[in-house]
Formats: C-alpha cells, sequence, structure tokens
C-alpha cells in the first residue's frame, strides 16, 4: 500500500487524493502531500521508536491524518489497529492488551481522554499522539505529542536519515499483514483479523475491474474507520483506483456533505439507506396534497419499470416518457435531496438489505447493488455485476474467489481475500479454515442456475419451527425494518410454534407522526407504549404476515405475537455489535422474562433494564409492556 501511495505521487502529483471540510471549506491534499505527510509521520514514529513488527491502535473520526497514519504504519513494517471511535472503555482496552499496543493515535481530545484512563490498567501503552488540537493546551502528560509535533520530529529524523524512509518502504512485502481489525464479536470476544497488503489489494483490484473506478470518482469517507468496508473502500481501492476520499466535517454534518461533494461511488450499509427512506417518508408527509398525490403517481412507475431501464431492459415508450417525468419532477429532486445525483455506482453489504429497500433505490434509478463478505474477506466475497442484479442474491463470486456450499448448507470461500489468520489465535484459525483452505462464512445460503449466491440467514440462526418449518429470523426482521416506523427487530421461533417479535420504535419517524396528529408523548418510553402506536406496529406487522403468506414456505413464520420495547437496543448495553448487528443470544438471555411472557399467552410484562449513558453513568428503565397478536393469513398457493 505505501509503494501505491508513491506512485500516484509520482504519476500525478498534484491530483488531489483527500479533501476535509473544515469550518466549512473543503481542504484539499494533493497525493504528493499525502505522501510528503505520511514520510514524516513515519519518520516521526521511528523517532520515537517505533519499530517494525509493532502495532499501532488508531482510534478517531475520518480525518486525513487518521488514513495517512495508517499507511506511515504500514511503511515502517507496523501493523494499524483501528478501533470503534464510540467504544467504551473496557471494549478498548481488551484491544489494546491483546495486540500489546504501545503507540496510538487518538483523534481528539475525546479519545485522548480515553487513551490516558487506559494507560493506567494496560500495561506498555506509552505513546499517544492526536491530531486535533483543541481542549488539549493543558494536556502536558509523557508520551503525548501532537501530529504537527509529530511530523516535525519527523522531518528532522528525515535529513538525519535521508534513506530511512523509502527503504523501509521497498522492504514491506505483499504477505506482510496490512492491518488487524478486530470482529464484531457477536458470540463472544472479538478477534484479531489479520489481512495481507495482498488480500486488500486484490480486494480492491476486484472491485475496481468489476466498476470502472478511476482517479476521477469521489468517495465520501463517513464510515466507523475500525470497520473493513472502510478500510476497503476509503484506503485500499483508494490506493488502487487513485480516486478521491472526502471527509465530511462531522458525522452532524454528513449528509449536508453528501450534497457538496456529490460522491460518484458511495458504500452504506442497509441502516444507512433505511434512514434515507426514513427521512423522505418523513417529509412526504409534511408536503401538500398535491406533492403527496404525485409521489405517489410517480413512485408507482418507477416501482414498475425503473429498475428494468436501469438495466437497459427494454420498456414501453409510453413508460420511458413518464419516468422521464418523474424523474424530472420527482426521482431528481429525491435523489439530490439524500446527496445520490451523480452517483454511478453504490454498495450496501454489513447486513442483509430488504428487498422493498433496494428495489426502492434501483427504481430511482440509483444504481444500488450489493456486496457479501466478512472481516474475514477483506468485506466482500460477491459482487453484483451491473445488469445482472437480483434483488434475492448477493451477486456472484468476485474476481479471485471460489464459492462452495457444504453438505450442511454452509457457504465455504477460498482465494485472494481470505485472511492470513487471527492473532494470537491458532486454534480460532484452524477452526474456520478447513483441511481445503475454504474458510467457513459460518452463513447458510445456494446457490441459483446463474451462480448467483443467495444468503437465508446466519447459519447459527436458522432454525425450525415445532411444525418443521424453516424459520430464518433475519429474513423476517429485514421486512419489518422496511417500514420507516420500525428502526429493529428482534424474532423468536426456534423450535417453538409460533414467531414472536421485539420491535424498536424509530423515534425520528414516530415522533414526527405523533407531532402531526396531536399526540403528545414524554419520550420514548412513553411515545413506544402509546395505544395510538401499539396499532400502527400491529398494521405494520401483519402486512409482513400477508407478505409471507404469499411466499413459498413463510406462511408458518408469520409474526403472531409482539411487543415494542421500552428502549433502543444499543451497542453500550452490549445488545448490539459496533456494527449494529444483533446479539440474538444475548439479547434472549437479557429480556427473558419478556419473551416467556410472548409465549405464555400474557397480555402485558412489567420490566425493569439497566442501561448504560453516554458519560459512563448507569441507570434504570421500567415500563410495563402491552402484548399484542397480529393478525395471520392462510398460505397463498401460487398457480401452477
Amino acid at each position: 500500500m505505501p509503494r501505491l501511495l508513491q506512485k500516484h505521487a509520482s504519476e500525478r502529483p498534484q491530483d488531489p487524493a483527500l479533501r476535509e471540510k473544515e469550518y466549512g471549506i473543503w481542504q484539499t491534499w494533493s497525493w504528493q502531500r499525502a505522501l510528503g505527510d505520511v514520510r514524516a509521520l513515519a519518520s516521526g514514529l521511528a523517532a520515537l521508536g517505533f519499530t517494525p513488527g509493532q502495532n499501532l491502535a488508531i482510534v478517531g473520526d475520518n480525518r486525513p491524518h487518521l488514513y495517512l497514519m495508517f499507511i506511515a504504519v504500514q511503511a515502517l513494517r507496523g501493523v494499524p489497529v483501528p478501533m470503534y471511535q464510540d467504544a467504551v472503555a473496557a471494549e478498548m482496552a481488551f484491544v489494546l492488551e491483546d495486540a500489546e499496543v504501545h503507540f496510538a493515535f487518538a483523534e481528539n481530545q475525546e479519545q485522548v481522554d480515553k487513551m490516558l484512563e487506559l494507560r493506567e490498567s494496560v500495561s506498555g501503552l506509552t505513546h499517544i499522539i492526536y491530531d486535533d488540537p483543541r481542549g488539549m493546551r493543558n494536556y502536558s502528560q509523557p508520551g503525548l505529542i501532537s501530529v504537527d509535533e509529530l511530523m516535525a520530529l519527523g522531518s528532522q529524523h528525515d535529513q538525519a536519515h535521508p534513506q530511512l524512509f523509502d527503504d523501509s518502504v521497498a522492504q514491506v512485502q505483499s504477505d506482510d499483514v496490512a492491518v488487524i481489525l478486530y470482529t464484531s464479536g457477536t458470540t463472544g470476544r472479538p478477534k484479531g483479523v489479520c489481512q495481507t497488503h495482498a488480500s486488500f489489494i486484490g480486494s480492491a483490484e476486484g472491485g475496481v475491474l468489476t466498476d470502472g473506478l478511476t482517479g476521477k470518482d469521489n468517495v465520501l469517507s463517513y464510515l466507523p474507520p475500525a470497520w473493513v468496508g472502510d478500510f476497503l473502500f476509503s484506503l485500499a481501492q483508494w490506493l488502487v483506483a487513485g480516486f478521491t476520499i472526502n471527509c465530511p466535517e462531522s458525522s452532524e454534518t454528513v449528509s449536508i456533505d453528501m450534497r457538496e461533494i456529490g460522491p460518484t461511488y458511495y458504500f452504506a450499509p442497509p441502516r444507512v439507506f433505511e434512514g434515507m427512506l426514513t427521512s423522505v417518508s418523513i417529509r412526504m408527509e409534511d408536503a401538500a396534497k398535491f406533492k403527496q398525490w404525485m409521489h405517489r403517481r410517480f413512485m408507482a412507475v418507477a416501482g414498475r419499470v425503473g429498475s428494468d431501464i436501469l438495466d437497459g431492459k427494454p420498456v414501453g415508450g409510453a413508460d420511458r416518457l413518464m419516468y422521464a417525468l418523474g424523474n424530472f419532477l420527482v426521482y431528481g429532486p429525491l435523489k439530490n435531496a439524500m446527496g445520490l445525483s451523480r452517483i454511478r455506482v453504490a454498495y450496501t453489504a454489513g447486513a442483509a438489505i430488504g428487498p422493498e429497500l433496494f428495489k426502492f433505490f434501483r427504481s430511482i434509478g440509483v444504481n444500488l447493488k450489493q456486496l457479501y463478505g466478512q472481516t474475514e474477506t477483506c468485506a466482500y466475497v460477491c459482487i453484483q455485476k451491473n445488469g445482472q442484479v437480483k434483488l434475492n442474491s448477493v451477486g456472484q463470486a468476485a474476481p479471485g474467489i471460489e464459492l462452495k456450499i457444504a453438505d450442511n448448507g454452509e457457504v465455504l470461500v477460498k482465494g485472494v481475500s481470505v485472511l492470513k489468520e487471527y492473532y494470537k489465535r491458532p486454534d480460532a484459525t484452524a477452526e474456520v479454515i478447513d483441511e481445503n483452505g475454504y474458510f467457513k462464512t459460518g452463513d447458510a445460503g445456494v446457490l441459483d442456475p446463474d451462480g448467483h449466491l443467495i444468503i437465508i440467514d446466519r447459519a447459527k440462526d436458522v432454525g425450525k419451527m415445532a411444525g418443521g418449518a424453516m424459520f430464518a429470523p433475519n429474513y423476517i426482521e429485514n421486512k419489518l425494518k422496511f417500514f420507516p416506523q420500525i428502526k429493529e427487530a428482534v424474532c423468536f421461533g426456534h423450535e417453538r410454534d409460533k414467531v414472536c417479535a421485539f420491535i424498536n420504535i424509530d423515534f425520528e419517524a414516530v415522533g414526527n407522526w405523533a407531532e402531526r396528529q396531536g399526540l403528545p408523548y414524554a419520550g420514548y418510553v412513553d411515545l413506544a407504549g402509546k395505544p395510538e402506536v401499539l396499532t400502527m406496529m400491529k398494521d405494520c406487522v401483519e402486512k409482513v404476515n400477508a407478505d409471507l403468506a404469499s411466499e413459498p414456505g413463510m406462511a408458518d413464520t408469520q409474526v403472531q405475537r409482539f411487543l415494542v420495547l421500552h428502549k433502543e437496543l444499543d451497542p453500550d448495553d452490549d445488545e448490539l455489535t459496533r456494527t449494529r448487528k444483533v446479539r440474538r443470544g444475548f439479547i434472549a438471555e437479557k429480556y427473558g422474562v419478556l419473551i416467556d411472557a410472548l409465549y405464555s399467552g400474557k397480555a402485558e410484562q412489567f420490566i425493569e433494564t439497566a442501561v448504560k449513558f453516554e458519560d459512563g453513568r448507569t441507570g434504570k428503565v421500567s415500563a410495563n409492556l402491552q402484548i399484542l397478536d397480529a393478525k395471520t393469513f392462510a398460505p397463498v398457493r401460487s398457480a401452477a
């Protein structure tokens, strides 16, 4: 990766490599400046005693110096170890100790405070480098140094040892570990996934080749740098394709900054697209009656022919004309409001996306496609190609990847992007790599006649109802989450006679609806328990049931009983991972009293739950939850 940076700096030195919005103004790093900063950072680290083979922790939001620090560490044959910026101190302590970290890069005062607190209990953490100096004036702890001071030290060290940087970069090997990415830990302690330069560069080349990415493309880098997806799209593909990555001013300004930049290449997990659809739905509910009618009218056209037009399939002249008019009046303004006007390629991954949500974006002309993969496979092993997008699949094997379905239905993967090993865990590595070199993904799936992979669910989550029907909870949950009023759902049914569900309302969407209805509420707990809100949730559940009744083999998995939780599922409460995946087993144990109430036929259940606040304090939330029965439907027999 450092040599790819050198290549761009040599061939196109003044082209934009990175941008950052600061105080409302976009600042630009050319490729030449980016290489100069990496050289100074690496030399500064060497001056502080950083040596090949050491690990350096990185925590912070998306900032140019953060991405350049990744490459500076690699240039010294060290290994960057990114951590989630919203992780609590205990989660960070595990990573710092497991990876034996002595050096850390912390973006700002908040992250520096965490590192200083952890240094008291984590042995060996000696050097802390920070980027943003705001609030740091009176910090004088030993080993604390700013990025500017580090680069000044590096410039001096570079003058005294002019060959050190170039010689070190020349010694980096393709099978060196390029990064250690810790898994989300859905079933236990996170594991450090060691991925090589060759793996990530090979994966990046596959995506660049498939979608024709070039140096003219623009990407908004806003996802957690500790997530494998961001490392692939904002670092590996950036260095391979040479496009420009743009760092937003803050997490609160992402939507504004996205509209300003107008990225041509975009990646987001399903929850981001769900949020966009929710925002659109809220705005349309507040729009004038004529605009609501026009939106419904043209969205019907888009739903009928939009995806076919995007894929270049034959569509009648009258429909094309109506779609073009709809693009002028509805789809274009919608895409502009979401910052998607210039999108040439968009991807989603990280969790299954509901078919309805997927179809919505493609119908309005957004070339949204799906990836499939894990941290252990450099983010993807399957990729959907233009003109070959299927709603129910995640695409065909990516370049350099071989797929196989095991006898038990598990998806097996071999190829360029498979992990080298788990850090210090040869036992865990041996568990996931079989004797033929295939990585066991843990997902259940099937290959269709065209070689497209269809993921059913996590293999460990797929179960059977007491009556023998297959139970795929994630599939049902995604259908529920298509409704903008539902933010999260957790379904239960394995070895039981019926499916029951927990639901989280989307506080913004439901709150907006309540205000328009003149319905007063005191907060999340109060709103979630309103009879009017419960009726709305019941309507959503029954629409999903009607849909399930029409699908082969799914009629027996209709949701028969549900409740609306009194609190949002939260990573800080260990209910979700940092990538917002449901910790199903933990939730089943924590809320066992609610599950018992659902299956015992109770109409209500009191519960008191411990919660963690952002400032570290703990508290309790209690409520008397109403349990509702949902209407189910007879299976719809398809016409033979």
